[in-house]
């Protein structure tokens, strides 16, 4: 028995309650990822999915990521698990200065703040730079959690057109002197979900559009080390014409491991301080022990080599995806050949729609992404994004002729 002047914790609110608030309007046109709810979908084992850009389990270094974990808290439990700054570690900072500048982007640890997965970094430009109405240009198709993350700022977003070699500059042009964007939003290197590059001269049209119509430039990068054909093309941050505008936000969900959590931005000084600010308020600061093992991990170990496996592994990966497509997919279809990333890009002949056809597939034990999620304009609703980095090569030819069926 209950003492009389106590209620369980299970009971009804009393007839007379007034309604608890709402949720607050800003979530009330932004969805759930068609991504996230596929992969929730696809989880059974005996699914050979396509559809999540999950880097490869298996090629996690498992030995030498509980190596640096283990001579953390071995050495510096104290600090390892104590609170610590809001920029992040300076050993991590420093490491990853290293890596851009090895790459043709003079950095230093104080242009870096870490931040808990590149996708924060976002949140917090977002937070620093937009106001409700803002203008925001994207790549379309574009990114689907960076939709999320503008529409939670309650900004305008106006799509780009694209092509095959990506943001088409005439079209950010008149867009830019009509529209007065805030920033320009783009995925250069193996975009997701096109896996496509934009070229050397298009990455100088858009730092030069950006000087001249004064809008900020977010270059996202989380794929740009995973290239396997071709040469790397220089960041739009290394422009002479935008560097006092563009934010280079990199990741080490691909190369390390996602469950780490770890990402990084590069900004100028006064738009950094400003996401120090709102990150404070968001989360104090990323994880101090995963800080502090990525930082181990970078010293003790070889980075570079690993990535290499990884490479050679997703190259091979690709090949057999883009070996199987001309058996799996209708006649008439078309796919990209990306240099590399996580992704396929194909459309369908005309008539097709991939979002319909994708209950098929399911029941086929086969998934993909449909496209039209990702355009913020016009949807294509015979595009599909097909990922080819979490199956081995014969898994993938085993998925393509379970996908072959779907249109049958």
């Amino acid at each position: 028995m209950f003492p009389a002047d106590s209620t369980p914790a299970h009971a009804g609110p009393p007839a007379s309650a007034a309604p608890v608030p709402a949720v607050a309007s800003r979530l009330a046109n932004v969805g759930s990822s068609p991504v996230r709810d596929i992969l929730a979908l696809t989880a059974r084992p005996e699914m050979i999915s396509f559809a999540g850009g999950l880097p490869a389990p298996e090629l996690f270094d498992v030995a030498g990521m509980r190596a640096a974990y283990d001579r953390v808290l071995t050495e510096n439990p104290r600090q390892a698990l104590q609170y610590s700054t809001t920029e992040g570690d300076p050993e991590l900072r420093a490491a990853v200065a290293d890596r851009l500048a090895a790459r043709g982007l003079p950095t230093e640890a104080d242009d870096l703040l870490v931040t808990t997965g590149s996708q924060q970094a976002l949140t917090l430009l977002t937070t620093a730079l937009l106001e409700p109405g803002a203008v925001v240009l994207v790549e379309d198709p574009c990114y689907l959690a960076a939709l999320q993350t503008f529409a939670f700022a309650g900004a305008r977003v106006v799509p780009v057109p694209t092509d095959d070699r990506g943001v088409v500059p005439e079209a950010l042009e008149e867009i830019a002197a009509r529209e007065n964007p805030t920033l320009l939003y783009v995925v250069p290197t193996f975009q997701n979900p096109t896996g496509r590059t934009l070229p050397a001269e298009r990455r100088t049209a858009v730092a030069e559009a950006a000087a001249r119509h004064g809008f900020w430039i977010v270059e996202d990068d989380p794929y740009g080390e995973l290239r396997y054909d071709g040469e790397p093309v220089p960041w739009i941050a290394a422009d002479p014409a935008a560097a006092d505008r563009t934010v280079l936000l990199g990741s080490f969900s691909k190369v390390m491991a996602p469950g780490l959590r770890l990402g990084h931005l590069r900004a100028p000084a006064g738009l950094r301080r400003s996401c120090v600010i709102a990150k404070q308020a968001a989360d104090l600061h990323t994880s101090t022990i995963d800080q502090a093992a990525a930082a181990r991990y970078l010293r003790d170990s070889d980075l570079d080599a690993h990535v290499a496996v990884i490479r050679a592994a997703y190259r091979e990966r690709r090949d057999a995806m883009l070996e199987g497509l001309p058996a799996a997919l209708p006649e008439g279809s078309r796919w990209n050949r990306p240099e590399g990333g996580m992704f396929v890009w194909a459309t369908l002949p005309e008539g097709y729609d991939a979002t319909t056809l994708l209950r098929t597939a399911v029941g086929h034990e086969v998934a993909y992404v449909p496209g039209a999620p990702f355009f913020c304009g016009e949807p294509d609703p015979a595009a599909m994004r097909l990922s080819f980095t979490t199956h081995s090569p014969d898994e993938i030819g085993e998925g393509l002729r379970r996908l072959a069926k779907s249109f049958v």
